[in-house]
């Protein structure tokens, strides 16, 4: 190898160990948190670099070298495993009797359809070959809200529509009843949730929360994500009925704040021992990670999962199926959180209700 090539070889081994490591860091900044999500990618990385070191480098360097890569290795490794067929599945899949029960089975199709998108017929046919009986849609302006309606106002007797121009306008369409419907700005100002009940034709109902916090930036703290995040996984927990959370988390399925979630939750993630189904970025094939989620609760059995057709945005839509049962299961459930985790979550709660701030990114779509 040449001094350039060898350099080279340095300077990548050198980088990953950092981006894999400084993510095991408690600083909420858009600068540490993002490099959690490419774990993938740095896994992929340095099987490649730890090749390159065995069959081309000698002597010191060549241990070095093996020794660097193999810890990265291992870490991205002990991440993801969880998201193969490697891994045991901790959502329990409906019976066949379960399946074939139409009152108690729903259908759920989550769509980030990015705001200066304007082909607004490829997210209505997908809606109308799968026919959900719960349709969300993220990134949504007025424009988004009323292609939408004009469309399916037929398929959809239940609506609740928070049109805005600033990337977190989101719309909720349902076969389904709902009622106690709020909307809510429960950290940051312009950032909206939706919480709503949902009931099924067998009698059952159940809680349905719409979250889209902001993205992890270099030049923000991440308070606002992840305290949003973590608010509704409290609520989740305390909640009498079963739950669904779901949405574009921006953030990553393995990371600290999503497993930090799941401790607070209870809830379920139908895609650990079942796949990635990376939904960003569905414009370049190989930075992609999971960004848009569901979680559910025990009571709930997986039917389907699947990653939809490009729609023209930035994120592909991802359908979830489930049969609602009257007793709870799961393979096992998530570790239960610490009062360390809450303490966490209470300072960055507190921190960032103290902030008087826009929302980031809210003209990143404008146009």
């Amino acid at each position: 190898m040449t001094l350039f090539l060898i350099s080279l070889y340095w300077f990548t081994v050198g980088f990953l160990v950092v981006a894999t490591l400084v993510p095991f860091s408690k600083i909420p900044h858009g600068a540490i948190r993002s490099f959690a999500f490419p774990r993938e990618q740095f896994f992929v990385l340095a099987l490649a670099m730890f090749a390159v070191g065995l069959f081309f480098l000698g002597g010191q360097q060549r241990v070095v070298g093996l020794i660097a890569t193999g810890i990265v290795i291992v870490i991205n490794a002990i991440y993801i495993a969880k998201f193969t067929p490697i891994w045991r599945t901790q959502s329990v899949d409906a019976t066949p009797e379960e399946r074939e029960d139409d009152s108690r089975r729903v259908t759920l199709i989550a769509a980030n359809v990015k705001q200066s998108n304007r082909d607004y017929a490829k997210l209505i046919d997908l809606i109308k070959s799968e026919q959900p009986d719960i349709a969300t849609a993220l990134e949504v302006d007025a424009a988004w809200v009323d292609a939408l309606y004009s469309a399916l106002k037929d398929d959809f007797e239940h609506w609740v529509k928070v049109d805005q121009e600033n990337s977190y306008g989101m719309v909720l369409m349902s076969r389904l009843p709902l009622d106690e419907t709020e909307v809510r700005e429960l950290l940051v100002e312009g950032v909206p949730s939706i919480k709503t009940r949902v009931r099924m034709d067998s009698g059952q109902a159940w809680r349905l929360y719409i979250v889209h916090p902001e993205p992890p930036v270099p030049n923000h703290d991440t308070k606002g994500r992840d305290g949003e995040i973590a608010l509704i996984g409290m609520e989740a927990k305390k909640d009498p009925l079963p739950s669904i959370v779901t949405g574009d988390l921006n953030d990553v399925a393995w990371s600290t704040t999503t497993r930090r979630f799941q401790a607070l939750s209870g809830l379920l993630d139908p895609r650990i021992g079942r796949g990635f189904y990376n939904t960003f970025h569905a414009g370049v094939v190989l930075a992609r990670w999971p960004l848009d989620h569901l979680f559910h609760d025990p009571e709930f059995r997986l039917i389907r999962l699947a990653r939809m057709p490009n729609v023209g945005s930035d994120h592909f839509p991802i359908l979830f199926s489930f049969a609602l049962s009257d007793t709870a299961a799961a393979h096992y459930l998530p570790e239960p959180s610490t009062e360390e985790e809450r303490e966490d979550v209470r300072e960055i709660v507190e921190d960032e209700r103290a902030v008087d701030r826009e929302a980031i990114g809210t003209d990143w779509e404008k146009g």
